[in-house]
């Protein structure tokens, strides 16, 4: 039994979500100097706040070693591109944003989003962690700083004279083990009448959507909406409205003010409130059945492999992301099942997945090798990546995912 306290409330953990067992860090991608070394190895662990149900993982590594030199650019996703202009388009349109205006972008990573605010004419400031990717963002013409956010740098801001009429973040809120302090910096960096908008992936559809895979030491915590509200309640901020999005799996983007502010509430927030209570997420029992689900997956891939293998196919990965890694390490899935695979970001190509130590190729590998099945790593991107790689189809290849369940199509 954990003894790890709750970062929400303070309670003792004590409900298991999924256990994962070990593995590395899902972005710790490796050069190939560094295959004859040993990698560590760190509990993957989720537990279930029972007094105010967040979902989290006990830090067993500091945000330093994850994010400050990292392998996400965002910008390599054309699908992830046109949902930030969509965005763009929405909250210039829906705040009245002009070049009177600051926006503030929390993980801003290579200026994927605020660029479409600059070519809008509104002022911006990206906050990246990552030195290499906030240099691509600087070249854009988006000045970022190179910092961790919390309430220290949200005062520094504050005093220099900057406050955030629109403060943003799109899956960084479960990247920060000191979640307090983060909303209470979000707080103060906030301009009276302004809004937060934060996106992240939704404790449910991961629950019903078998998506272990999302699991992974980054992600600090995995947010119902019921769960997040009493994080922003606990800082003096309200929810005013809240949206679901496709987005990995299924997201939630919130909107938030000071306790009290301008925007009126939407009926949105209390009918989703609602229905989380009504599936159970506020009951031990909600969570029980999970664990033997994702055990189920892992059989599920292990027989389809082996079968392929024993049949003479030969299968590659497609994608190189965070939730691959946490999918093939947790299944045991190495360069006896899986050749390689490949990734479009130049920044993964020549470089290992941590723990199964798989090639990381470009994408054109695939038209050379030919190989008869194509594992798509990042689900999410199942439709997007099997349209630009349509070409496979002209051999007799085909697709396969394995979350929530092994479909080859």
């Amino acid at each position: 039994m954990s003894a790890t306290l709750c970062r929400g409330c303070g309670a003792p953990l004590t409900l298991e979500l999924a256990d994962l067992g070990s593995s590395p860090l899902a972005n710790s991608y490796l050069e190939p100097a560094a295959l004859a070394a040993a990698e560590p190895f760190l509990p993957l662990c989720v537990y279930v706040c029972t007094e105010c149900w967040l979902a989290q993982l006990p830090e067993c590594a500091t945000p330093e070693a994850i994010f400050s030199d990292y392998s996400y650019f965002s910008s390599f996703s054309e699908s992830w591109l046109a949902h930030a202009r969509a965005y763009v388009a929405m909250a210039v349109d829906r705040f009245a944003l002009d070049g009177t205006s600051q926006v503030v972008e929390i993980a801003s990573n290579d200026g994927y989003l605020l660029r479409w605010f600059v070519e809008r004419g509104v002022p911006v400031l990206g906050i990246e962690p990552a030195a290499n990717v906030a240099k691509v963002a600087e070249a854009l013409g988006i000045p970022s700083l190179v910092r961790f956010f919390g309430s220290e740098l949200a005062r520094e801001l504050v005093a220099s004279g900057r406050r955030a009429d629109l403060l943003l973040g799109n899956n960084v809120l479960a990247h920060t083990p000191a979640l307090n302090d983060f909303v209470a910096g979000m707080k103060i960096l906030l301009a009276p009448g302004g809004a937060i908008t934060m996106e992240f992936p939704h404790l449910v559809r991961l629950v019903e959507g078998n998506q272990f895979d999302t699991i992974y030491h980054e992600h600090f915590s995995y947010f119902s909406l019921v769960a997040v509200e009493r994080v922003f309640a606990r800082q003096g901020l309200s929810l005013f409205d809240v949206e679901e999005l496709p987005t990995h799996g299924g997201s939630l983007r919130i909107y938030a003010q000071h306790a009290g502010g301008p925007h009126p509430v939407s009926p949105r927030v209390a009918a989703l409130a609602a229905r989380e209570r009504e599936l159970g997420v506020e009951a031990n029992d909600y969570y029980r059945t999970f664990a033997e689900k994702v055990r189920e997956t892992k059989r599920g891939l292990l027989e389809f492999l082996i079968a392929a293998k024993r049949e003479g196919r030969s299968v590659v990965g497609y994608g190189a992301p965070a939730k691959g890694n946490t999918l093939l390490n947790f299944c045991g899935v190495r360069t006896d099942f899986l050749d390689y695979t490949v990734d479009r970001s130049p920044h993964k190509q020549g470089r290992f997945l941590p723990g199964t130590r798989i090639p990381i190729h470009a994408p054109e590998r695939i038209f050379a090798t030919r190989p008869d099945y194509v594992l798509v790593l990042p689900w999410n991107l199942r439709d997007e990546i099997a349209e630009q790689m349509a070409g496979v189809r002209a051999w007799g290849g085909r697709f396969v995912v394995a979350v929530p369940e092994v479909e080859v199509f």
